[in-house]
């Protein structure tokens, strides 16, 4: 199961230069295998109202929870204890750190392309290199 970073989704929403990989990646994971974090999905909306495209951000809420089964990871207010652990620990922003916490309590593996991760010592997966990886251990 692979939780699945913000700039995954922003990549291939916004048809950016790896939008090909993720939505190679996308289209051969089963949705219920995905994840997304609240924090992304709402960082996500955010992003997407300063671009003013609301409606895209509406299609994408659609496309994750009724069309698709992604599962959404929730942190309640005591953990974000451990995101302010975890950003001091690995030496993060919140948000990545936000991230790893959420990784670590369902026990998921990290695809992202932010590098931040893999110089902190967090293991994480392109979403090539998540698909290799889930083809090696299937």
């Amino acid at each position: 199961m692979f939780l699945i970073d913000t700039n995954i989704w922003l990549e291939r929403m916004l048809d950016q230069e790896k939008s090909d990989e993720v939505k190679t990646f996308l289209a051969s994971v089963d949705s219920n295998e995905l994840w997304i974090s609240d924090f992304s999905l709402h960082s996500i909306g955010v992003i997407l109202a300063r671009l003013k495209q609301h409606e895209k951000f509406s299609e994408f809420i659609t496309d994750l929870f009724e069309h698709g089964n992604i599962n959404l990871a929730i942190l309640t207010p005591s953990e974000l204890i451990t995101v302010l652990s975890n950003a001091k620990k690995f030496d993060l922003d919140f948000d990545d750190a936000y991230q790893v916490t959420a990784l670590q309590k369902n026990n998921l593996k990290l695809v992202t392309l932010d590098k931040d991760f893999r110089k902190s010592g967090i293991k994480s997966y392109t979403p090539l290199q998540a698909l290799r990886f889930r083809k090696a251990n299937n």
